[in-house]
């Protein structure tokens, strides 16, 4: 059971002064993040890829390399790569040099994205969304699997016997495919033999239930080993010493965030009522004192059957010592908890659906 954070390296304006921070000094703060998770004993630290003033992570591998040779063990992951609006090859190239500077760390989760904003920016027609995305996919896939390559496909130059390099330590670099909670997208990470990540961050997860049995019937169809599947979710959350401090801190800069962006798109406004039933033991929010978290991992793990779990933080602008705070507890008191009882759970052979 692997345990760790992601973030979109946030900038809006702090809910309480009005200002917003720096790109410059957010990055430094993401960098430290990442160096006190591997210190607490998080399994992977996931940087996402936006291409707007509110986020600081368009150039996620940069950030993970500044990060890697201040760390030892914990995995340096995109979350997600917008690969629709990607140039593969340079993807793989930046990532094999990531894994390299981090001696065999790094991983990709490949995805479409929640926001558009990288497709006008690099020539692409959101009319192909669907035939980019595949034809990426495809072509990434191709580059992970041998040193020279041909290629000809509808977006991108065709080339032939070409070398990629550098080549990545690890074998295989990994690369997962993320989805919101798409059946197509589920069933083309089981076709394709990948780890899946579920994007929960409303509702309730108990719907996504459907969408696991889902996937390992199309990865078995497709003569996958179902028993060596990975499932992770990426779900909004926060740690506190507790519950009460938790929602005091977490709520007011969330609330602000979803609203900056409600506006945007046409959306009601987030209200308390919302997030009090997000954070409830079904809803979608892991927040409260590390025993609370823990206890809604767990729960959700046993209907959702994932063997991984990324803890969203911050949502907005939050004090950096908080997030600092949130990051120490889980991996100090939350990750520990969780671990125990899956070591348990599986022992007595009652572990989760997968």
């Amino acid at each position: 059971m692997e345990i760790g954070v992601d973030t979109f390296v946030e900038t809006t304006p702090d809910v309480v002064t009005g200002e917003t921070i720096s790109h410059a000094e957010r990055l430094r703060q993401v960098v430290e993040e990442i160096v006190l998770a591997d210190k607490v004993g998080l399994d992977v630290f996931g940087v996402g890829e936006h291409h707007r003033k509110e986020f600081g992570d368009s150039a996620t591998a940069v950030i993970l390399a500044a990060a890697a040779p201040m760390t030892k063990n914990i995995r340096l992951t995109s979350s997600v790569t917008v690969l629709s609006a990607a140039d593969p090859v340079r993807l793989f190239q930046q990532f094999a040099t990531l894994d390299g500077i981090s001696n065999g760390r790094a991983e990709i989760i490949a995805g479409r994205g929640s926001m558009v904003d990288a497709f006008p920016l690099f020539g692409y027609n959101l009319n192909d969304y669907d035939a980019l995305f595949e034809e990426k996919l495809e072509l990434l896939l191709k580059l992970r699997e041998s040193e020279k390559v041909t290629w000809k496909g509808g977006f991108r130059p065709a080339f032939k016997d070409l070398g990629i390099y550098p080549r990545p330590v690890q074998s295989k670099l990994p690369v997962w495919l993320g989805s919101g909670g798409n059946a197509g997208s589920v069933i083309r990470a089981g076709q394709l033999g990948l780890p899946l990540v579920l994007a929960i961050i409303g509702g309730s997860p108990l719907n996504f239930a459907p969408l696991v049995p889902l996937y390992k019937k199309a990865a078995e169809r497709a003569g996958h080993d179902v028993s060596k599947l990975q499932i992770a979710v990426h779900s909004l959350g926060y740690v506190a010493e507790s519950n009460s401090l938790a929602v005091d801190q977490y709520f007011p800069p969330t609330q602000a965030s979803f609203n900056y962006f409600a506006k945007e798109r046409g959306w009601t406004p987030y209200t308390r009522a919302q997030f009090d039933v997000s954070r409830s033991l079904e809803g979608a929010l892991y927040l409260g004192d590390p025993e609370t978290v823990a206890n809604k991992i767990l729960f959700m793990r046993k209907h959702l059957g994932f063997s991984r779990f990324f803890m969203h933080l911050p949502v907005g602008t939050m004090p950096h010592e908080e997030v600092m705070k949130a990051i120490e507890l889980l991996g100090t008191e939350v990750a520990p908890r969780v671990r125990e009882e899956v070591a348990k759970l599986e022992t007595e052979g009652t572990g989760a659906r997968a």
